[in-house]
Formats: structure tokens, C-alpha cells, sequence
């Protein structure tokens, strides 16, 4: 799926970590963390397959932009970090990433990660990261490569297509639920909703005391996840807006034996929230969503049938798949190896998804939830948003109803 969004196809999409410092981190050190990450999960990139059927794989590549510098005013931390965002990375041709420095007015040093979705997801990212700084040995970059491989690929997905799709039939001939699954998946997928926006994307980036989040979250019968729901779909709500919003949130499908850089290992679950909707009410339901099977395939198809057909044909049979009217993404948190670099401090980490350009999408507000230290980091990206300052005012009254404040990057 990312792939194809790359490719033109659907919304696309980059994952960035931003990380302040207290101090000054010198380029000797960018330079040596640069080259770790080149040999680490981030240093990858795509190749095609030399036998049609076969999927597109990974094989490694050090290629790496060097390391970007500028000077910037103390307050124009986000405008930065929105211009790194827009610059290109390639999974196909390379470098997938690429790193850049900021020295604000005043002091410290705010560090941008970029990356294609292709390459890595949000955990993905900051576990590249802290790889490198660990010092980690160079991670596999992907499968065993060459034709005969390929071969064997292609035999595989054409048989688990060829069952699962005959399994899919028979099953659409005996199961009304089934049918019903199928109309509902080509509904939503078949034609962009009334309520596409066509906007620049507004981001802002929020800091939030973590016990007090937390304290928050019990006290009204909730969990730290339930309460970023529902403060997020307050958020997105607009003045007099009285239907459910649909919340779609990714799910972690990695078992605890897997890489940590393993990318993408994802599936989407989709949460309703009314206006009227305690936290308590939001958790029940996000309790629910998780326990049900997560939006993939619809009606049994196989999933794997997109990668048999050209991008334009997935594109039209599954638009943007999970694409709702708000994305809630928790990453949880992040790894203690990001609290210092060059022996200085960590002051703030962000992770997010952007959006670079102009974007037509349904999603109006996309958010992200990760805690480092004794902080809660939400990074916000908003289509429905003016500007950046009724964003951060926004945000700030709707924190304010749950007790809660928080710091503006």
C-alpha cells in the first residue's frame, strides 16, 4: 500500500521524528550517526522482482544524503520541520531517508528523520535510531534476492491467492454476512465522501505532563488511550456537528520476537466516537474494536491479490484503505536510548506521518501519541485547521475541558 501512494497512488506519506536537545550536537557526531543508520533498518531500499507474480523486495543500500544544516529563530521550530518533511526520499531508487539539523536562536539543537513509509513506520523509525545510537550490528535488509527466489515468491502468492480467493467465493455463496461485508467494503472504498478536503496540512506538536495524563484518564473510567481518542475527536469535531466520527487506528501486529525494525506491520481498526461519548464510553468501544477482526480484506478475499494486479487496478479496487475521518496513532513508548546524543540531553521527541504537499483526503485530523521520560508528545496534523495558532488554541481548549495542559513546540 505505501508503496503505491509513493508511486502517485493514494495519499502520500512519510514518517518524522523530531528530537530537541539542551546542548549543541556537533557535526562529528551527526556524520558517525548518519553512517550507523545506513547500516541499520533504515538502509534499504526497493527492488522490483525479475519474475512477474513475484513481490517487490528489500536488498540493502548505504546510500545517504549528507546531513542539513540551518540556523532558525527559536519559535520557527514546526515551520522547519514542516520544509524537511516536504523534501524527496525514494524507497525505490534511494536514499529512503534523510537527516537534517537545526540550531535555534537561544540554544539546543532540533534534529528531523525522515523516511519513506515504505521503509519504516513510526516505531520503526525511533528503533533505527536508537540501533544507532547503541551501536548495533547491520541489520538484514531483506530476503534473499536473485530469480530463483523470486520464482519461488511468485509460486507461493499465486497459490495462497488462487485458495483464498476460491475460499472467498464459496464463502460469498453461503454467508449473507459475508455479502454484507463486501457491499460495505465497496461503499466506503468506491467514491471519496462528501467530506474530502483538499488543504495544505497544518501540524502542530504539544507536550503534556504523563502522570497527569494518566491521572486524568483513570478518573474518568478510561485508559491513556481512550482519553487520546476522545480528546482528539473532540478536536476534529466542528461547531455543531452532532454524527459519530469514525476514528481509524492502526493496531501492532509484531510479535515480541520480531526485529524492531521491522516496518509496516500494521492493521487498522476503526473506532466510532459520538459527541456525547465519555472516556469511559470511548474505552468500551476501543475494547471492542481491538477484540474484532482488524479492516483488511474484505469478505475473506486474500489481501495479497493487490500485489498480482498494476497499482492502477489495487488504487480503484481499495482507495486509501483506513483512511477515515480521524487517525489516532499511539506509539507508545519510545526507547531510553534517545535520551542523550553526543552527551547532550534530550528535551523532546516527536514522531509523526506528513503529508508533503497539498493532499485531497478524508482523514481532516491525523494525531499521534508517544510518551518519552515524563512527558506525553501529540503531534497533530490537521487538514480543517486555518493556520498553525487556531490549531494550538484549539487544541488547548479541549484539553482544558479534561484538566489537562500542555506545552506548544
Amino acid at each position: 500500500m505505501f508503496l503505491r501512494t509513493h508511486r502517485g497512488w493514494g495519499t502520500p506519506i512519510v514518517m518524522q521524528g523530531l528530537w530537541r536537545t539542551d546542548g549543541r550536537v556537533d557535526a562529528a557526531t551527526l556524520d558517525s550517526l548518519i553512517a550507523d543508520l545506513a547500516r541499520g533498518p533504515l538502509g534499504r531500499r526497493v527492488v522490483r522482482p525479475r519474475v512477474p507474480g513475484a513481490r517487490p523486495r528489500f536488498e540493502p543500500s548505504a546510500d545517504a544524503f549528507p546531513v542539513e544544516y540551518a540556523e532558525i529563530e527559536a519559535g520557527a521550530v514546526l515551520a522547519w520541520a514542516d520544509e524537511q518533511a516536504s523534501l524527496p526520499v525514494d524507497p525505490e531508487r534511494g536514499p529512503g531517508w534523510r537527516l537534517a539539523c537545526a540550531r535555534p536562536a537561544g540554544g539546543g539543537t532540533v534534529l528531523s528523520l525522515v523516511c519513506s513509509h515504505v521503509i519504516a513506520d513510526a516505531r520503526g523509525l525511533a528503533a533505527a535510531i536508537a540501533a544507532a545510537l547503541q551501536g548495533a550490528p547491520p541489520s538484514d535488509a531483506g530476503g534473499a534476492g536473485g530469480a530463483v527466489a523470486d520464482m519461488w515468491d511468485a509460486t507461493r502468492l499465486a497459490r495462497r491467492v488462487t485458495e483464498g480467493t476460491a475460499r472467498a467465493v464459496a464463502g460469498l455463496v453461503v454467508s449473507g454476512s459475508r455479502r454484507a461485508e463486501l457491499r460495505r467494503f465497496l461503499h466506503v472504498s468506491g467514491k471519496a465522501s462528501p467530506g474530502t478536503l483538499c488543504h495544505s496540512p497544518v501540524g502542530m506538536v504539544l507536550d503534556v505532563d504523563a502522570e497527569r495524563w494518566d491521572a486524568v484518564a483513570e478518573q474518568a473510567g478510561g485508559t491513556p488511550n481512550s482519553l487520546f481518542l476522545t480528546v482528539v475527536g473532540e478536536l476534529a469535531r466542528r461547531d455543531g456537528e452532532t454524527r459519530p466520527l469514525m476514528i481509524s487506528v492502526p493496531m501492532d501486529l509484531r510479535d515480541k520476537g520480531d526485529q524492531p525494525g521491522t516496518a509496516n506491520s500494521v492493521a487498522v481498526v476503526e473506532v466510532d466516537v459520538s459527541p456525547r461519548d465519555t472516556v469511559g464510553d470511548v474505552r468500551a468501544k476501543s475494547r471492542a474494536a481491538f477484540s474484532a477482526p482488524a479492516m483488511t480484506s474484505p469478505a475473506g478475499f486474500p489481501e495479497e491479490m493487490l500485489q498480482l494486479v498494476p497499482d492502477r487496478v489495487a488504487h480503484a479496487l481499495t482507495g486509501n484503505p483506513g483512511e477515515r475521518d480521524v487517525l489516532c496513532s499511539n506509539i507508545g513508548p519510545l526507547p531510553d536510548a534517545l535520551v542523550t546524543i553526543g552527551g547532550h540531553r534530550a528535551t523532546g521527541i516527536a514522531t509523526r506521518a506528513v503529508h508533503p504537499g497539498v493532499v485531497t483526503s478524508r482523514t481532516r485530523l491525523s494525531a499521534y501519541l508517544s510518551r518519552f521520560g515524563g512527558s506525553y508528545t501529540l503531534a497533530l496534523e490537521s487538514l480543517d485547521s486555518p493556520d498553525r495558532t487556531a490549531l494550538r488554541e484549539r487544541a488547548g481548549e479541549v484539553l482544558a475541558r479534561h484538566g489537562v495542559t500542555a506545552r506548544a513546540w
